[in-house]
């Protein structure tokens, strides 16, 4: 395994790290969600992602019972949890957003989940139109203080808010943002490689990059269409087929084949190579990775054997079949 600071900061995350969204306390088991807890650490992983929202806060149960239950050192291991959409169905007004009043008490509760006594990351899930942002910043700070969390950040905020976030911060001598956790693959790269290009530098900003593999789509098992038993097509998971698939189906189908295409010309597994794209970004603190089998989480490793296997030509080649 590789490690890469976070950002600026000194905290020294695996270049790929295992997120529980949409599997955990849903689509597999708790024997299933413990093989790939266990086998993401015995591979040198470090940083297990989750949140408030993930199966309604099932995930992060499961997360913390195997964790509990395999000992990991504390020291070891880095988990997050996310706040934002809240835990419960049909949250109320108290129940979800960025106040000083969910903030603090969604912290507790995933403190509770997750079996720990603080939280190592802890991101705004999405930005809030109507909590001021000094009130989230100042929420976050005293989090900080109380020794509940370590670094705190964002996540899918525009540029302007994280920002903004960081000034209030540096005026009144608060903890500000330390990392944003953005979508970043083949098909979706405008705002890590645009948008937040500044940021890097200005504030130090680290980033923990989801869906690198585009919910699958570069993979290559949606090619001929979406079959029953995959992720897109879980029958819980209509949501995120739109998402994923939506009105774009052919431009970002027909984009995605020409990659497996490319990938299958080289001689390398898609998924390997989708990721191992994503690790040559200097700007990437970790890669997060999504399983619910040991198997596809032990294939998806070999990708960090790829990101100096290829020469340049090969990786702009790549991103010239891909572009829009």
């Amino acid at each position: 395994m590789q490690y890469r600071r976070l950002g600026s900061s000194g905290l020294q995350l695996s270049a790929l790290s295992f997120g529980a969204w949409v599997t955990f306390g849903g689509q597999i088991g708790r024997d299933e969600a413990r093989n790939l807890i266990a086998a993401a650490y015995d591979n040198g992983i470090n940083f297990f992602d989750n949140a408030e929202v993930y199966a309604k806060g099932e995930a992060e149960k499961v997360m913390g019972d195997v964790i509990a239950d395999l000992r990991l050192p504390r020291d070891g291991y880095c988990v997050s949890s996310k706040v934002f959409f809240g835990a419960v169905d049909n949250p109320g007004p108290t129940q979800r957003g960025l106040s000083r009043k969910h903030v603090a008490e969604a912290c507790h509760a995933a403190l509770r989940r997750l079996r720990v006594d603080h939280l190592d990351l802890y991101f705004c899930h999405r930005p809030d139109l109507d909590t001021p942002i000094e009130e989230t910043v100042g929420a976050m700070d005293a989090l900080i203080r109380q020794g509940k969390v370590l670094y705190w950040g964002t996540s899918e905020w525009s540029a302007t808010q994280i920002r903004e976030a960081a000034r209030i911060a540096r005026a009144h001598h608060l903890h500000g943002p330390s990392m944003e956790q953005t979508q970043y693959n083949l098909l979706h790269r405008q705002r890590v490689e645009l948008e937040y290009a500044p940021l890097y530098s200005e504030l130090g900003l680290g980033t923990t990059i989801w869906s690198p593999l585009a919910s699958g789509l570069l993979t290559g098992k949606y090619n001929d269409g979406v079959a029953a038993e995959s992720r897109l097509g879980h029958k819980d998971n209509a949501w995120l087929q739109r998402m994923v698939i939506g009105d774009e189906a052919s431009r970002r189908l027909d984009r995605a084949r020409r990659f497996t295409a490319l990938a299958v010309e080289l001689g390398e597994k898609p998924s390997q190579l989708a990721i191992a794209w994503c690790l040559r970004n200097p700007h990437v603190s970790t890669v997060m990775l999504g399983a619910s089998h040991t198997s596809q989480l032990l294939e998806n490793l070999g990708a960090l054997e790829l990101v100096d296997r290829h020469d340049e030509a090969v990786w702009n080649r790549l991103e010239a079949i891909t572009a829009e």
